[in-house]
């Protein structure tokens, strides 16, 4: 007398016989853990905890014989290329962002200083760019040269 666990055992294998001769009865037919779980008229859980050496044999016999990745992983693949291009996307955004701050830096930079002395000669303020400020690393205004000698 078999068990509830066996008859169980015996279905997937079964199932798994359907599905990779193409002769699926009651799903989809596509070589995931879902459609084995319909075919074989099973909880999908049942096979993720109970019978998860059987959903690895299924995996493997899949790669043997079919010569390609389970649909699972070519998913998989297609979310990493997916998330490799957004954060591709968002580097550069960012270098963009931090580009965008050394130009407000330096602009206020010159601002404070036309301030400090009064001065609005636009060619003072050209000989300002070049003679005291820089962005730092994370985009603070450090001094250079002359300035960064003074104490403070």
């Amino acid at each position: 007398m078999t068990g509830p666990r066996e008859d169980e055992r015996t279905r997937i294998r079964a199932a798994i016989e359907r599905l990779l001769v193409g002769r699926p009865e009651r799903s989809d037919g596509t070589l995931t853990v879902v459609s084995l779980a319909i075919e074989a008229d099973v909880h999908r859980m049942a096979l993720q905890k109970r019978h998860a050496d059987l959903k690895e044999e299924f995996y493997a016999r899949v790669r043997a014989e079919t010569h390609q990745p389970p649909d699972v992983e070519k998913r998989q693949r297609g979310e990493v290329t997916r998330l490799k291009k957004a954060l591709k996307e968002s580097r550069a955004a960012e270098a963009e962002f931090r580009r965008r701050a050394e130009q407000i830096v330096l602009a206020t930079a010159v601002l404070l200083h036309q301030n400090s002395d009064g001065s609005t000669n636009p060619k003072h303020c050209a000989e300002v760019r070049h003679c005291g400020l820089r962005p730092g690393p994370r985009g603070h205004a450090r001094p250079v040269g002359e300035l960064a000698a003074k104490p403070r």
